[in-house]
């Protein structure tokens, strides 16, 4: 099902605008209530240090020990996802479109101004928190903006800072859209922030293409220095409006604060029939419009994005690796400390105490005087149900690794038994399939389409020419580049490679390993047909040592040569200081010397 416009009413009348987006926010944030208490519970657990900050609390063991099996899951899936997508430096390539786009010099010149993009604009600190998403919420959303990071000093010169475009993290709990839309591009969106007034200000006087109105900043400052004059409770009776995080409607607007509504999409007006296609909407305190202007973007669509861990039928919320692994959790939870209160009991169990018995400490060398008929009893405990709690609790350890698609092969540990090289390789493949698979559609449905937006709207904004620091792949020196909007200009696309090829690659080298060993120590005739320097080229570039030069044609038969010469005249010398005397004078030492070469 495809839902793309909204249906709202009084679209002509500000003010009507302004309510019916704060309205819509309010009504698909509550409707994920249950959704937002299931990742509020997983949360705890992960960072829980006991379970008294978790559901397990209402459990009545005296022990409050949490394993904490779900952060070591989240802490091996992001480790092992970063990986994956950045094996090396070289993890993005450029595919033209038409034959200039083709060109070797447009290919380098577009690759070098997209990684001195990633490089200078935090890429990967981001990109690693959209991994964090994708492993907790199991939804991911994103933004890409154009920043102009330059400043003035106290002499007003201009310090030039980083301009250009840059991946932003849209939190989970900060967007909502219409989950029943076909994809998130085709959804309507509203993203909440909260600023303070004054960076408000600052945007206004300072970023003109932002288009906000002056008028509408000019009265809510108004209003607010108007409200001195009023008291809570009289705020209070007249305005009732919830704000989220701030109270009631007076503490909101005296905190300091502007929560901004973004909408983003198509809208179709109910009693009018107008319809709005692809606008950008942005509503400040729920009750005024400060800006509304079409989407920026060439492409006519957002430039925020989405991508789930696990896809729902009909439902674009995805669900989390971690997810369905929180009632293992508790179970585990609940039997560590079912096993430690089992334990404390049979190391010390509660006595029985029968007859005249006086008062006594118990512990080693006690005394203890017990009277006509008295008697002491240890009620003591069976351990038989601490061992088959052990097992249980690395069974589902085990179960839970497994399920989230993090094979203990990750982390590097063998599975027990004896095999032979070709099955490990076939089991780490099948192994591996969960991670490689949702790691390729974290690369393709997120990275990528990143990184084009990056390039889009560095296309968009770009006004002269960027100064880029490039590798000189001839010589191996640093250069920089002037790079210009006609120079980026071309037809493709940017596709990320890390994740796809990190598999591939694995299993080309193991494969290419294995075969020296069988194939050729068998056949020493077969080496005849195989390229060295192929092979060469191809571990070079596999195994990302492309830096360091190793693979040149013939360099070991100079580098031989060289040696052997430096050998030749090293032995030489050592011959004409055994030869002369040191008795011998200057004159008869040059003699020798002579007669020696002769």
């Amino acid at each position: 099902m495809s839902v793309k416009v909204a249906e709202i009413k009084g679209i002509l009348q500000p003010a009507g605008l302004a309510s019916e987006v704060a309205y819509m926010w309010d009504n698909l944030n509550t409707n994920r209530n249950t959704w937002i208490k299931e990742k509020e519970e997983l949360r705890n657990y992960i960072f829980a240090t006991d379970t008294t900050k978790t559901s397990n609390s209402k459990l009545p063991w005296k022990n409050k020990t949490t394993i904490p099996k779900l952060c070591q899951i989240r802490d091996n899936l992001h480790a092992n996802y970063a990986s994956a997508l950045f094996p090396n430096d070289n993890w993005f390539k450029w595919e033209g479109y038409s034959r200039d786009a083709v060109t070797l010099e447009k290919r380098k010149t577009i690759e070098a101004y997209v990684g001195n993009k990633i490089r200078m604009s935090g890429f990967r600190t981001e990109v690693y928190k959209l991994l964090y998403d994708f492993i907790d919420y199991g939804n991911v959303f994103w933004d890409v903006v154009f920043v102009n990071e330059s400043h003035k000093d106290a002499d007003g010169n201009i310090i030039q800072g980083y301009r250009g475009p840059k991946l932003k993290r849209i939190s989970p709990y900060d967007v909502v859209f219409n989950p029943l839309a076909s994809s998130f591009k085709d959804s309507y969106n509203i993203v909440r922030s909260v600023k303070t007034f004054g960076e408000l200000k600052w945007e206004l006087d300072n970023m003109p293409e932002m288009g906000y109105n002056k008028d509408v900043v000019g009265d809510m400052e108004n209003y607010r220095r108007n409200l001195a004059g009023y008291s809570t409770e009289d705020l209070s009776k007249a305005l009732a409006l919830q704000v989220d995080g701030f109270g009631n409607y007076s503490d909101y607007l005296q905190s300091g604060y502007v929560e901004i509504l973004e909408f983003e999409g198509s809208l179709h007006d109910k009693d009018t029939g107008k319809f709005h296609q692809n606008v950008l909407i942005t509503v400040v305190d729920r009750a005024k419009v400060i800006r509304i202007v079409p989407m920026p973007s060439w492409m006519g669509k957002t430039t925020k994005g989405h991508v789930g861990w696990r896809m729902r039928p009909d439902n674009l919320y995805g669900m989390g690796p971690l997810d369905n692994l929180v009632g293992m959790q508790y179970r585990i939870d609940h039997l560590e400390n079912l096993k430690a209160d089992a334990m404390d009991l049979a190391v010390h169990p509660p006595l029985a105490i029968t007859g005249n018995v006086e008062e006594f400490e118990w512990g080693p060398n006690a005394e203890i005087y017990i009277g006509e008929g008295g008697n002491i009893q240890e009620l003591g405990k069976s351990l038989n149900g601490v061992i088959a709690a052990n097992n249980e609790i690395a069974m589902l350890e085990l179960k839970m690794e497994e399920m989230a698609g993090a094979p203990k092969q990750a982390m590097g540990i063998r599975t027990p038994g004896e095999k032979t090289a070709y099955e490990v390789q076939s089991l780490e493949q099948a192994a591996s399939r969960i991670f490689q698979n949702k790691i390729t559609h974290f690369e393709v449905e997120c990275i990528e389409d990143i990184l084009n937006k990056m390039f889009e709207v560095s296309k968009r904004n770009m006004d002269g020419a960027d100064l880029v620091r490039v590798l000189d792949d001839d010589l191996g020196v640093l250069k920089f580049m002037e790079i210009t909007k006609d120079d980026i200009t071309a037809s493709g696309k940017i596709r990320p490679m890390g994740a796809r090829h990190f598999a591939a690659q694995a299993t080309t080298i193991q494969n290419l390993t294995a075969f020296y060993q069988s194939a050729i120590g068998q056949d020493p005739s077969v080496r005849t047909h195989i390229s060295g320097k192929a092979v060469a080229k191809l571990l070079e570039e596999y195994l990302g040592l492309d830096k360091f030069a190793l693979f040149q044609d013939n360099v070991r038969v100079f580098e031989d040569a060289e040696t052997m010469s430096l050998a030749q005249q090293s032995q030489k010398q050592l011959q004409e200081e055994y030869m002369v005397d040191p008795n011998l004078t200057a004159d008869e030492e040059a003699a020798v010397l002579a007669q020696g070469q002769m």
